[in-house]
């Protein structure tokens, strides 16, 4: 497996867990109270926190284990890193008019914070599912 799929793979499990986190903790903290009254900076910063600090700490590891493959990148890697960042930047550009829509509408804080985290978060994984995917099923640049 070539490094750069390793680090996709690294980051999809990195943002998945800790979007999951962040609404487990979201959730309990909620209980009856309505979702919008939930103190949630808190929760978002340290699993933000938690997850860069585990991709770096992740992919240390992975260079480690690995320390020839560390830091080589083809130009089929670079094709293909490209590729992954552009696909999910699209959910970085949704998220953000959402966003900006629901501040005209003038709707609580928490949603907007929240569009945006999701919009984050949905960035990550679909990219780095589209890195994972170009590399299993083979890539082919226009």
């Amino acid at each position: 497996m070539p490094f750069e799929e390793k680090l996709a793979w690294i980051m999809a499990g990195v943002s998945t867990a800790a979007y999951a986190t962040y609404l487990t903790l979201l959730l309990v903290r909620a209980g009856s109270t309505p979702l919008a009254e939930v103190p949630y900076v808190p929760a978002m910063l340290w699993t933000i926190g938690a997850a860069i600090l585990a991709g770096i700490v992740l992919r240390v590891v992975a260079a480690a284990m690995a320390p020839q493959d560390a830091g080589q990148r083809d130009q089929r890697d670079r094709e293909i890193n490209r590729f992954g960042e552009h696909a999910g930047q699209s959910f970085v550009v949704v998220g953000g008019v959402v966003a900006c829509v629901l501040a005209m509408a003038r709707v609580d804080q928490f949603w907007i914070a929240n569009v945006l985290y999701l919009a984050f978060v949905l960035s990550a994984i679909l990219g780095s599912v589209a890195k994972i995917v170009a590399y299993r099923r083979g890539f082919w640049p226009w």
